[in-house]
């Protein structure tokens, strides 16, 4: 990659004593990596469809920011079959991981309980037999169309996801991305849904480092960490934090969504041109994080396209 140089906060001699903290030193460092050797990859979040598809890896390339996943919000429910072989095509000709949300969930549908004030609680939910049987459709209809990894918030979704791959009826290289709307906050928590069949975690927003080192103890899945975090799920930058979230979460997705933007979920063509200027920044914001890992003394190892463990869509011709 196209880095510069790592330089020293305070080349010459030691930091003034101001500068100085107690760090996180003692934090262990993760041994674990991706089945390539590698410590991080780059997932860009909320990529709405084929233009907004198209738009991350053509600003993927131009600012040499190695995005190996991507991943979509308004779910399967919302694409056209011809959109979603559209979508499959593309990543798979990219060498890329897609991961589509299994929708719908109580939020979206007639729940008066998710208006409450309380609501936020119960919204990634699957509402009823009626719900739990339409996220299931959508992520049998994901794997038809040649994707091999769809978002879950819901623990019974995932138990009933494992079955159906256990059982032959999904494709076994299928993959359940527990979203961070499932919140896996400790350590206990992980092991129940990697019990369940999750294979990657998005953990929530504000876990300190030493709460995502207890989870990193206990389960060896990619951890799937916001960078920068939308405004309704926190709207964290935690950008200085990276090279501490490398070294203790590997392997660990590194994410970058976007403070101070707009909700387009559920998106469609009448935010498309919305959807594909937010995930122009995103890329940007990628790029950000690459610089400053650089700065931090991380050095930028990345997997190359189609690397093993990336849920890479199936497409006619490829077997």
């Amino acid at each position: 990659m196209n880095m510069p140089s790592a330089v020293p906060v305070a080349a010459g001699g030691p930091l003034p004593r101001r500068l100085v903290g107690y760090g996180t030193e003692a934090l262990p460092d993760s041994t674990a990596r991706f089945p390539d050797g590698v410590a991080f990859r780059v997932e860009i979040p909320s990529v709405e469809g084929e233009l907004c598809l198209e738009t991350a890896l053509s600003e993927a390339e131009r600012l040499d920011v190695p995005v190996r996943r991507i991943s979509q919000g308004s779910g399967v429910m919302l694409q056209t079959d011809a959109e979603l072989d559209r979508m499959a095509a593309i990543a798979a000709a990219a060498g890329i991981e897609v991961s589509l949300f299994a929708r719908p969930n109580a939020s979206w549908g007639v729940s008066a309980t998710t208006k409450a004030s309380a609501g936020a609680t119960f919204a990634p939910a699957a509402r009823g037999p009626e719900q739990l049987r339409a996220v299931v459709d959508d992520i049998v209809r994901a794997a038809e169309h040649g994707f091999r990894s769809v978002l879950v918030a819901d623990v019974g979704v995932l138990s009933v996801f494992k079955e159906l791959r256990d059982a032959g009826d999904l494709p076994s290289d299928m993959q359940a991305k527990v979203s961070v709307m499932l919140p896996v906050s400790n350590p206990a928590t992980a092991e129940v849904v990697v019990g369940l069949g999750a294979d990657t975690i998005n953990l929530p927003t504000d876990l300190s480092l030493a709460q995502i080192a207890s989870i990193r103890a206990v389960v060896d899945v990619p951890l799937d960490i916001y960078i920068e975090s939308p405004d309704n799920i926190g709207g964290f930058l935690r950008y200085e934090e990276l090279a501490e979230l490398v070294r203790v979460a590997a392997p660990v997705y590194l994410k970058f969504g976007l403070r101070n933007a707009p909700d387009v979920y559920p998106s469609g063509t009448h935010l498309e041109s919305v959807a594909a200027g937010l995930t122009t920044e995103r890329v940007r914001r990628a790029r950000l994080g690459m610089e400053r890992l650089v700065r931090d003394g991380v050095a930028i190892e990345t997997s190359e396209p189609r690397a093993a463990g990336l849920a890479v869509p199936v497409v006619d011709g490829d077997g």
